[in-house]
């Protein structure tokens, strides 16, 4: 995967008690630090492997609203208010710049898509447009893709994955906070009805109030607590070049390829049309909630019955506070590249944009996607175990609202009155 940049030096010890636990050292959970303590209310981080090691710094780097549903739109909104001001919270470059992102199409279905999106978040002033095939070779010069239009927000933007956790990190650390690496939480541990603390595998910590932003394993722990949440996962495999004078600094996602400017001078690039979907017992279990996905993204994603399947069918659903849990059996999701999908995108991607023709790739990594079944995340507080918040299920588009999920998130475990409306995220949508 990317290396992070200048990982901070974690707190070694955990502390008896503090105030809230926040479960998941990605770019929600380390948001949501962040806001508890610059209110002044203690905090500490705990994750099973190292900051932002899985998804939150395997992504793309992408900090969009297009083509969210409007309802998710003041949540990415805010996000953007976030991210401009993270220099100035973290003392650091987080790589966010406000670039525009492009959406390009072949296929007038696709168009009408994009045209009814527009009116769809006309209200909400986004600064949105259809662009002409002209004012897509004006925006993005040297191309030969033949695209009949495209989807541009200059609002968009982008922001470097492999370096904002790690200056969130260090701004919680700065700031008074606590974040312990290579520390499982096994369960919860309650009192009276509600979250009385955490149960890890270096020993209990006490505590008010719990946040869940564990990614892909959201779900696995809240199983082990009785709380449902569907998920499923895929899997992303993305590449990136060494320094190279490119078309333009506009973030371009195509049919079958996508790709962003670097703030090291290459480009983040991926396979757009395709993903991978390891078949899990999962699937057998959700399958049915996800069907009208599948109906509507036919051969976007492939399917394999492997090593994931074999993992997850002895891999643990329950188990108790005191015994050694799959957290702890894999620290870091890390899994292999798909070599023909970034293949295909850079191929593709040559075609449209001949300039990639002297791309060099300088390496190449994959993450896993935790999806829900309507792609958005849920972001809400479990009624059946008072002190637990959830932050989680981002379907991959999480980066570019983890910002403003955090704190949405750290709003709601604390009775602050919520950064924007929590409904479009409740677990009773499901």
């Amino acid at each position: 995967m990317e290396p992070l940049a200048d990982l901070p030096v974690s707190t070694l010890d955990i502390p008896a008690k503090t105030t809230v636990v926040v479960i998941g050292a990605g770019i929600a959970g380390l948001s949501a630090a962040l806001t508890l303590i610059e209110r002044g209310i203690p905090v500490c981080v705990l994750d099973k492997g190292r900051i932002g090691a899985e998804q939150s710094g395997r992504n793309l780097g992408w900090v969009r609203k297009t083509s969210r549903t409007p309802a998710d739109v003041p949540l990415a909104q805010a996000a953007d208010r976030l991210w401009a001001a993270m220099p100035a919270r973290t003392g650091s470059d987080c790589g966010y710049r406000q670039a525009g992102i492009l959406f390009v199409t072949r296929s007038r279905k696709q168009m009408a898509l994009y045209e009814d999106w527009l009116k769809a978040v006309a209200p909400l002033d986004l600064g949105a447009r259809a662009l002409s095939p002209s004012e897509i070779d004006h925006l993005v010069p040297g191309g030969t893709g033949g695209w009949i239009g495209g989807l541009h927000t200059a609002s968009d933007g982008r922001a470097e994955p492999s370096m904002a956790c790690a200056a969130l990190a260090r701004a919680v650390l700065a700031k008074g906070g606590q974040i312990v690496e290579h520390c499982a939480v096994r369960t919860l541990s309650t009192a009276a009805g509600k979250v009385s603390g955490v149960v890890t595998e270096r020993g209990e910590i006490a505590c008010d109030q719990v946040i869940l932003a564990a990614g892909l394993w959201s779900r696995r722990f809240l199983g082990n607590l009785g709380v449902f949440l569907p998920a499923l996962p895929l899997i992303c495999s993305v590449l990136r070049t060494a320094p190279m004078e490119g078309p333009c600094e506009t973030a371009v996602g195509g049919p079958d390829f996508s790709f962003r400017k670097r703030l090291d001078g290459g480009f983040t690039i991926t396979q757009r049309g395709r993903l991978d979907a390891p078949l899990t017992p999962d699937h057998l279990r959700l399958g049915l909630r996800y069907l009208p996905v599948l109906r509507t993204q036919k051969g976007a994603v492939q399917t394999g019955l492997g090593r994931h399947f074999l993992n997850e069918l002895l891999s643990e659903t329950r188990w108790r506070d005191g015994r050694i849990t799959p957290f702890e059996r894999c620290r870091i999701m890390d899994p292999p590249v798909n070599a023909g999908l970034n293949a295909e995108a850079l191929a593709a991607l040559r075609k449209a944009w001949p300039v990639f023709e002297k791309a060099r790739t300088a390496a190449a990594w994959a993450g896993m996607i935790d999806v829900t079944p309507d792609s958005d995340p849920v972001i809400d507080s479990v009624a059946r175990l008072p002190g637990l918040t959830v932050a989680t299920g981002f379907s991959g588009h999480g980066f570019g609202t983890g910002p403003a999920a955090g704190q949405l998130a750290a709003d709601l475990a604390t009775g602050a009155v919520p950064l924007v409306d929590p409904a479009p995220y409740r677990f009773s949508r499901f």
